[in-house]
């Protein structure tokens, strides 16, 4: 009963963001033919560029002219940066809102632990986060066949997606912690959307210095980096590891914490 209660509460959202990344996807794959027919000036363009933006960017071993190169440079910025917001925002207020709106007292009136009322929340906040990752993938397959590329390798493609779709859990296990832990929605919502954008800032530093390369371990960003996965086609261990555990940790704190909080109803 509570994860179809919290599932319904945030359909919404998740129809909404989905038509927009889908409608991204599409506009940017439907103008690949066009420019992969300019392949040698979208390259002399690129060249122009610093090189610390190329490697920051993944545009010093990924080529616009290729249509799985374009997809990581054009297009999985939109799905890693725009997913992460959308799962930092399902996931701020999908525990401190019951205190907000003035339901907790409802809430915890019914036949249920608090336990079975944060599994089922997390539950519903994963399974909306799975399902936008779906749409990604399904729209851009749709994309794939508008764009007319050449054969492109679905093995590098499917661990790329595998990235963002871990990297998005991360975001909303973070997210999803703050929610746990403090008390005031909009407080919850600054907290989650700052980390995204610090994390994504950190990525860029990353990549534009090699006295900042270190950062690399440190935000999520970079452990879904499209011009390593394409290029070699592999997900490195390390970072599913790293984000696998935060996903764990965060959930299992959540758990704890809520179980002990003092909810004021």
């Amino acid at each position: 009963m509570l994860f179809r209660r919290e599932f319904k509460r945030n359909l919404r959202g998740l129809i909404i963001w989905s038509i927009i990344i889908a409608g991204i996807i599409f506009l940017y794959l439907g103008i690949f033919p066009s420019m992969a027919k300019q392949q040698q000036d979208m390259d002399n363009l690129m060249n122009a560029v610093p090189e610390g933006m190329q490697k920051a960017f993944g545009m010093d071993r990924l080529s616009l002219g290729t249509l799985l190169g374009f997809y990581g440079i054009e297009i999985h910025l939109m799905t890693t940066l725009l997913g992460s917001i959308y799962a930092a925002l399902l996931a701020s207020g999908i525990v401190a809102k019951e205190q907000n709106e003035k339901t907790a007292e409802f809430l915890l009136a019914l036949p249920v632990s608090r336990p079975t009322i944060i599994v089922h929340k997390w539950l519903a906040a994963m399974a909306n986060v799975l399902l936008f990752n779906a749409v990604i993938v399904a729209a851009s397959f749709a994309g794939f066949q508008l764009a007319h590329g050449e054969d492109l390798s679905y093995k590098a493609f499917f661990l790329l997606e595998l990235a963002v779709l871990m990297m998005h859990l991360t975001f909303a296990g973070i997210a999803f912690l703050f929610s746990a832990v403090a008390r005031r929605t909009r407080s919850i919502v600054s907290m989650s959307l700052g980390t995204v954008f610090i994390m994504y800032f950190l990525s860029v530093a990353a990549g534009l210095s090699d006295r900042l390369s270190w950062l690399k371990y440190v935000t999520p960003f970079k452990y879904a980096d499209s011009a390593q996965i394409i290029t070699e086609r592999s997900f490195h261990p390390l970072y599913a590891g790293i984000m696998a555990i935060a996903i764990a940790g965060c959930f299992l704190a959540s758990y704890w914490y809520y179980n002990k909080k003092d909810i004021a109803v």
